[in-house]
C-alpha cells in the first residue's frame, strides 16, 4: 500500500505543479482573440466601401441600360404646322419648339402641342333685331390662326370656344347697328367691321382673325312676303319706265326717218316695195296696192263732186 501511494504521489505532483487547463487556454488564446477582432473589423470596413462602390456602379449601369428604352419617352417629332410650348418645372422654357425633333427630360419637362393651321369656326344662328326693328336670324363663319403659341397657352384655356363666343356677341352688336337693307346689300362692309373687332380682342391671346363672313340671313315669313311684293312692284315700275323710254327713243328715230324720207321722195317708194316683200313672205294670198297719201284728198274731192252731180260714186 505504501508503495502504491508513493507511486501515485510522484505522478500527481507534476499535475499539481502545471497550471490549470483553463488558465493555460486563457493565456494562449487572449492574443488570438484580439487579432481576430481586428481582422473582422477590417473585413467589415472593406465590405462597406465595396458595397457602396458596387451600388454606384450598378446605378450608372442601370441608367446606361435604360437610355435606349427611355429614348421613346424623351424625344418627340413635331410636324411642319405644329409647335410645342415647353415647360420646365412648371415654367415656360424659351420660345415654342419645332418643327423637327424635340428633346425633353422626363419627370421634369412637359409640353403642349399647338396647331398653327387655319381653323374655321361656324357661328350658330343668332336671333337679333336690326336698327329698323326687323327680327332676323344671322349666322357667320370666322377663320382664325394661332400666331403666338406661348401667349395662346398662357392667356386662354380653349381659344376655339372663346373665339366662337366672342364672335357671337360681336355679331349681335354689329347687326343691331345696321338696317335690314344694309345687311342684305352691304355685307362686305359689315364683314370688315366684324373682322376688325374680333381681331382686336383676340390679338391678346396670340390668335389672328383672317376673315369673317356672314353666311346666311333668315327673315320671318311675313317679311319675306312684304319684300316679295315690294320687289314685284319695283320690277313693274322698272318695266313701265323701260317701255316709256323705248317709245320715246322710237319716236325720236321715227322723226329722223320722216325727215330723211321727206328729203328724198323716191325713198318712200322703196319703203313701199320693202313692205310688200315682207308681207308677201308671210301672207302670199294678200295683195296690197300702195296708194300715195297725196292722192287721198283728190279722191275725196272726186267723191263729193259725184255725189252732188248724182253720178256714180267711186
Amino acid at each position: 500500500m505504501a508503495d502504491q501511494s508513493m507511486q501515485v504521489h510522484p505522478a500527481s505532483s507534476p499535475d499539481s505543479k502545471r497550471p490549470a487547463y483553463g488558465a493555460v487556454e486563457s493565456k494562449t488564446e487572449a492574443p488570438n482573440t484580439e487579432n481576430a477582432y481586428e481582422d473582422v473589423t477590417n473585413s467589415e470596413g472593406e465590405g462597406f466601401m465595396t458595397s457602396v462602390a458596387r451600388c454606384i456602379i450598378i446605378f450608372f449601369a442601370a441608367i446606361i441600360a435604360i437610355i435606349p428604352i427611355s429614348w421613346f419617352w424623351c424625344i418627340t417629332i413635331l410636324r411642319e404646322y405644329e409647335r410645342a410650348v415647353h415647360f420646365r418645372l412648371g415654367k415656360v422654357y424659351g420660345a415654342a419648339k419645332g418643327p423637327g425633333i424635340f428633346f425633353f427630360l422626363p419627370f421634369v419637362d412637359e409640353y403642349r402641342v399647338v396647331d398653327l393651321r387655319i381653323t374655321a369656326l361656324d357661328v350658330p344662328p343668332q336671333e337679333m333685331i336690326t336698327k329698323d326693328s326687323v327680327t332676323t336670324s344671322v349666322n357667320a363663319v370666322v377663320f382664325i390662326r394661332v400666331v403666338d403659341p406661348n401667349r395662346m397657352v398662357l392667356q386662354v384655356d380653349d381659344y376655339i370656344t372663346a373665339t366662337k363666343l366672342l364672335a357671337q356677341t360681336t355679331l349681335r352688336s354689329v347687326v343691331g347697328q345696321h338696317e335690314l337693307d344694309e345687311l342684305l346689300s352691304k355685307r362686305d362692309r359689315i364683314n370688315n367691321e366684324l373682322m376688325k373687332i374680333i381681331d382686336k380682342d383676340t390679338d391678346v391671346w396670340g390668335v389672328k382673325v383672317f376673315a369673317t363672313e356672314i353666311s346666311d340671313v333668315k327673315l320671318p315669313l311675313s317679311m319675306q312676303r312684304a319684300m316679295a311684293s315690294q320687289a314685284e312692284s319695283e320690277r313693274t315700275r322698272r318695266a313701265k319706265v323701260i317701255s316709256a323710254e323705248g317709245e320715246y327713243q322710237a319716236s325720236e328715230l321715227l322723226q329722223k326717218a320722216a325727215k330723211t324720207l321727206q328729203a328724198e321722195p323716191l325713198s318712200i317708194q322703196l319703203r313701199y316695195l320693202h313692205t310688200l316683200t315682207q308681207v308677201s313672205a308671210e301672207k302670199n294670198s294678200t295683195i296690197i296696192f300702195p296708194v300715195p297719201v297725196d292722192v287721198m284728198p283728190l279722191l275725196n274731192k272726186k267723191t263729193s263732186f259725184n255725189a252732188n252731180a248724182g253720178g256714180p260714186s267711186m
